[in-house]
């Protein structure tokens, strides 16, 4: 049976900006800040820099094998075994992921919204809401990811927009920064961190319409959710300073308090920000826990993903109230993130290179005959 080529290119780039765009909004100024300073526009950049190669290389990956998963042509690559145990560590990290973002989110939301309910309570709710989404087929997803995609862009455009007014130039010079190489490098890694969920790209490119145009909708994806990372930075850093910056546990959050609307329509925008930001973490809550049982049901060789929505609740949950306090919580993130690059980035170049060197690709003529030609495959099973 053939799978149905549905989600265009600009589903593609749509499903990897929502995804992308998530819980670590809140955060990101804080971490830039504290690796570059004032440079903390450039230490941004340069973790989009990083995550720009890395879904490049995820994309030609994924176009060597167009009608396959990361599970599948993994396994064509280096084997069975060790593809597996690929696969293995991806759906992990997944899970592990999905857990950390789940528990910040809770952590934002019994902080400054709802002080008085249990963290345990706003973790599995929004958990809930992610698992029960996951029970759609692929194309579904895709159109999720459109409808809430304006809902995360413009507010978030009209929100920086407003919030420059307050902006100190001085605050961002030397554009540098410290000019500590190191630290800099290290701090744009943690940026490079928060777009590791693209790595959903390798779910959706099998189903793409045309899995040439990936690419294009990659670039287009990371150049629309970095520039919006840039640019949130930018103002936070303009707007409080960065010794002030690193003083705040969620300076984005801070500074939409700062923001107001003309003519004191709204004086305080942070409200209508957070019904934003929830409904950014849960575009990216979605595609992590989609992308986790979806790849977990490829691995096994089953086809459908539905009876892991539930099954794999309990153990993401578990996993999420592990962390102590913020503080732990952060330094977890930081570090499962860094070390996740490792998959995420590392492991797609050692399979690209084996790839191109093994001279591995899947056979792609064949199945567009038989997507142009539905009865191509019929023919073939009656010559036999």
């Amino acid at each position: 049976m053939v799978k149905p080529r549905q989600i265009t290119a600009i589903q593609t780039a749509v499903i990897i900006f929502s995804t992308v765009i998530g819980v670590g909004v809140l955060s990101l100024p804080l971490f830039a800040s504290k690796a570059g300073n004032t440079g903390a526009p450039l230490v941004t950049l340069m973790g989009v820099l990083f995550a720009l190669v890395s879904l490049m290389i995820l994309i030609k990956l994924g176009q060597r094998f167009p009608r396959y998963s990361i599970v599948e042509y993994s396994e064509i690559i280096v084997g069975k075994w060790v593809g597996r145990l690929g696969s293995v560590l991806i759906i992990l990290f997944f899970a592990v992921l999905t857990s950390l973002a789940a528990r910040e989110f809770g952590e934002v939301v019994v902080t400054s919204v709802l002080k008085k309910t249990p963290l345990d309570i706003t973790v599995i709710v929004m958990l809930l809401l992610a698992a029960f989404s996951t029970r759609n087929n692929i194309t579904t997803f895709a159109y999720i990811h459109q409808f809430y995609f304006p809902v995360v862009m413009l507010p978030g455009l009209l929100i920086i927009a407003l919030s420059l007014k307050n902006a100190n130039v001085l605050f961002l010079q030397p554009v540098w920064g410290s000019g500590n190489i190191f630290k800099m490098l290290d701090g744009s890694m943690t940026v490079a961190a928060l777009f590791q969920t693209s790595f959903v790209v390798t779910m959706v490119i099998p189903s793409m319409r045309n899995p040439i145009r990936a690419m294009k909708a990659g670039i287009w994806a990371i150049l629309m959710s970095g520039g919006l990372y840039i640019l949130i930075v930018i103002a936070a850093v303009s707007v409080f300073g960065p010794e002030e910056t690193n003083k705040l546990l969620w300076p984005t959050l801070e500074l939409a308090k700062t923001t107001s609307l003309p003519a004191n329509i709204l004086e305080r925008v942070d409200a209508a920000f957070l019904a934003v930001w929830v409904t950014a973490v849960f575009t990216t809550l979605f595609s992590s826990y989609y992308f986790t049982i979806h790849t977990l049901s490829k691995l096994l060789k089953l086809k459908d993903h539905k009876m892991f929505s539930m099954l794999l609740l309990p153990f993401v949950f578990t996993i999420a109230m592990l962390p102590q306090n913020v503080l732990q919580m952060y330094l977890i993130i930081v570090r499962v993130g860094q070390i996740g690059l490792l998959i995420t980035m590392v492991y797609p170049l050692l399979l690209l290179i084996l790839a191109v060197v093994r001279k591995k690709r899947g056979d792609s003529n064949e199945h567009q005959a038989s997507t142009t030609n539905p009865s191509h495959s019929e023919n073939q099973a009656n010559n036999a």
